[in-house]
């Protein structure tokens, strides 16, 4: 009845306008498993003529030029479809789709491996994509808690006071990977120390990974890899609360509150995704190893926190507009604001505990793009401009202790001393970004067609960091000029080969850097890909997130400064894949293969000069370089839409070309710190009904050799240790009650984090604890329960 009504209305309105015009009109529904699909996109193939179905699944094309024509309906999780048409002047025809949904998305499109829209099964170069649906189902409440669930990536927490993290990319360190939000990276070094775990997770839409030397084109320090958090877009109007309370070994407590609320104009060329986030953690402290005067030791709580405290509050959104069909404005903002404590557990100013370490932040990104279609489609231009500003204070410190001092009367000036000037500090950060870039498409290119790309961007980035108690800072303002050309060459259906070029030009280096690289797709019927990639990259004599960190060790703070000499790091990668995907009515799986090599040359290495009245100093110089090797494995399976499994496992290697010295006085070493041979992941989610919802996750990390220094070396000499193997499980089970008079959906949740309490069990205790001495899990056990209210 409802169609016979909407013919009814369309046949007359179309009369009407018939009356008037000579052109046609084309209306229809897109419906999938007989329901219908709402905010679907039509358009016409090769034009810029398109709308969306409306709430109803129902859509209307009317003044359509007369010809032939390929009409396309495509939505988020369903297989796009397509017809010819012929419109005829004073002509209407109905024209009905019905889309498969698709169990995984074979059909997904990404942007981080070329810097244009593509599928992702013909990107040249591979892209994973972490989607909002598994963030949640392993109850993320961060990107950082997110991130440990793609192959060949691993989040690690770096201090045990503060709780830093970093995330490795194939074997290579946080400063090895470019971290970027929504294409612009804004992510500065200084906001790669926490930033992970500021993101929250509700802010993101997915998160595309790009491993190796396929991420060449977005410049320095995208050696390792690039991550782009893609945060969300509107397309519908809906809206969901979520609090998440979490019990931390019974002895904490971390409360999360977050809500998102889109909203879309009804013409669909114009809406706002808004979203905030607060979280409170208390901080919670871990059992560790008390050395004794006799040398014994106990294993004790001793008041000093293993997690710190955090007060974490955001919000942000995302606008789009379309003032006409062929051009798009893209606002974005985010502010967060977060407090954390980390040490001895007092009510008390951080200068007052025997070690602390505090951390204030507000920090404000956003960006704004603008794109415009023309040329029958074949040609874009994009023109874009990103920030982020920071604001921080921050206090690392110990008090005196009397018995590390010669007389009273020194311990009595040491102290005063500390009272009146304490080591606080202030950090100011401004990075900035803007470029432009254009695409155009060649039908007719040799053989096939080819997507040529060009563009310029400029960055800069400037910190002032200081605590002028210790002498120790940073005074840094990088600016980087870059352009970059791309040929996305699509020779046949099977064949695809990529070569680009991005030529950066660093104000702390003399010369210009060319970075080339170079793809080969080859795709097997319809389900099967195989890869080859070369590039190179490099990385800036400047200072990264972990040079920017003071640790605690022996009961003084170690500090890293910039070599004089210190040169740009290169790097030539390698890596060949393949990725095979079989997908039936009711099921479908895969795996991919992928092997990677990458050699450094003139590798960055911290080289430790000593001890002063502070504590250990390191200098950050070029080493004798290095070789990253291995292999990453994943597997995916979905049955109706019901079961899906991911799971992937890394075998790696990566060594000095020489051995190297960590701990002075110890002998050099050829093995990187902190990397495991092996790690991997896994994640089950199950969805017997559309109300109940299942999901187990595990995670596993192999050995790996750790520096030690002891908090007495009179007691205890310092050392390498090999930090033990180790797998954490998770587990989270859902229920939703349907609202259906308020179109709201009520979900109660509940699970565990780290199921079996692996956790570090050789922790320092006390004042003169080494910080840096920290692995394994993030967290303890953690029970958590909430509820959610959304649209459904």
């Amino acid at each position: 009845m409802k169609r016979l009504i909407l013919l009814f209305f369309v046949t007359l309105l179309f009369t009407n306008i018939n009356a008037q015009h000579t052109d046609g009109n084309i209306f229809g529904d897109v419906q999938s498993e007989g329901e219908h699909i709402p905010f679907a996109t039509i358009h016409l193939e090769g034009t810029t003529i398109g709308t969306t179905t409306d709430e109803t699944g129902h859509y209307m094309l009317i003044d359509l030029p007369v010809g032939k024509y390929v009409i396309v309906a495509k939505s988020m999780g369903y297989s796009t479809s397509k017809q010819e048409v012929i419109i005829e002047a004073n002509k209407t025809i109905e024209v009905n789709f019905v889309l498969e949904q698709e169990s995984m998305h074979l059909e997904q499109v990404v942007v981080t491996g070329t810097k244009t829209f593509k599928r992702v099964t013909e990107s040249p170069i591979i892209v994973n994509v972490l989607e909002s649906k598994n963030i949640q189902a392993v109850q993320a409440c961060n990107i950082s808690e997110g991130l440990k669930f793609q192959p060949g990536l691993r989040i690690e927490t770096d201090c045990q006071t503060c709780n830093y993290t970093q995330l490795r990319m194939n074997g290579l360190g946080g400063g090895y990977s470019q971290i970027l939000i929504n294409g612009r990276p804004v992510f500065s070094p200084l906001i790669g120390l926490y930033g992970m775990e500021q993101i929250p997770a509700n802010m993101v839409d997915r998160i595309e990974v790009v491993r190796g030397g396929g991420s060449a084109l977005y410049g320095s320090s995208a050696i390792g890899g690039t991550v782009n958090v893609i945060t969300h877009l509107p397309k519908s109007n809906n809206y969901s609360v979520s609090y998440t309370t979490h019990r931390i070994n019974k002895a904490a407590t971390d409360n999360v509150m977050n809500a998102n609320v889109t909203m879309v104009s009804k013409k669909r060329n114009a809406g706002a995704v808004l979203f905030v986030n607060r979280q409170d953690r208390e901080a919670y402290d871990h059992p560790g190893v008390t050395l004794n005067a006799d040398g014994t030791q106990t294993i004790e709580k001793d008041g000093y926190s293993e997690l710190p405290q955090l007060r974490n509050n955001s919000f942000g959104g995302n606008l789009f507009f379309h003032p006409t069909p062929n051009q798009k404005i893209e606002v974005s903002f985010t502010s967060l604001h977060e407090y954390r404590y980390g040490g001895e557990m007092i009510d008390k100013s951080p200068h007052l505990a025997q070690q602390s370490e505090e951390r204030v932040h507000n920090i404000f990104m956003g960006g704004v793009d603008y794109q415009l279609n023309f040329n029958d489609d074949n040609t874009s231009f994009i023109a874009y401009f990103a920030g982020q500003t920071t604001d921080r204070d921050h206090y690392t410190g110990l008090y005196p202790v009397r018995g590390e001092y010669e007389s009273d009367s020194d311990f009595d000036e040491a102290e005063m001393l500390h009272l009146k000037n304490p080591p606080y500090g202030h950090t100011d950060n401004l990075t900035l970004q803007g470029g432009t870039q254009i695409n155009h498409r060649v039908e007719k290119f040799l053989i096939g067609s080819n997507v040529l790309t060009a563009g310029v961007e400029y960055i800069v980035d400037d910190i002032v960091d200081s605590i002028p108690q210790y002498g120790f800072g940073t005074n840094q303002k990088t600016e980087n000029l870059a352009a970059f050309l791309q040929s996305d060459w699509k020779m046949s259906s099977s064949f695809t080969f990529l070569a680009g070029l991005r030529a950066d030009k660093h104000n702390l280096l003399d010369h210009a850097i060319l970075s080339p690289r170079l793809s080969l797709l080859y795709r097997l019927k319809d389900y099967t890909q195989f890869r080859l990639t070369w590039g190179t990259g490099f990385r800036a004599p400047q200072a990264f997130d972990a040079d920017m960190h003071i640790a605690f060790a022996g009961g003084g703070v170690s500090r890293i400064s910039l070599d004089d000499d210190l040169k740009e790091e290169r790097s030539n990668s390698f890596s060949g894949s393949v990725n095979f995907d079989y997908p039936r009515e009711k099921y479908i799986f895969g795996f991919t293969l992928e092997g990677f090599y990458t050699k450094l040359a003139d590798a960055f290495h911290l080289q430790p000069i000593g001890a002063d009245d502070l504590g250990e100093q390191f200098l950050k110089q070029n080493g004798p370089g290095a070789t990253v090797k291995g292999a990453t494995m994943e597997f995916r399976a979905n049955y109706n839409k019901k079961a899906q499994i991911e799971a992937g496992f890394t075998l790696q290697t990566s060594l000095h070309a020489e051995a190297v010295e960590y701990i002075d006085g110890l002998e050099s070493k050829r093995e990187f710190l902190r990397t495991p041979n092996e790690y991997g992941y896994l994640v089950l989610m199950l969805n017997p009904t559309s109300r109940i919802s299942i999901s187990a996750n595990g995670l596993y990390t192999g050995t790996m050799l750790q520096a030690k220094y002891s908090p007495d070396e009179t007691l205890v000499p310092n050392e390498y240790r090999t930090a033990p193997s180790y797998a954490e499980i998770g587990l989270k089970l859902g229920y939703t009650f349907p609202v259906k008079s308020i179109d709201t959906g009520i979900e109660i949740y509940g699970g565990v984090k780290n199921l079996g309490n692996v956790y570090q069990k050789d922790f320092d205790n006390y004042r003169n604890r080494d910080s840096d001495y920290i692995y394994g899990p993030s967290l303890p056990r953690t029970i958590y329960i909430g509820i959610k209210l959304k649209t459904i």
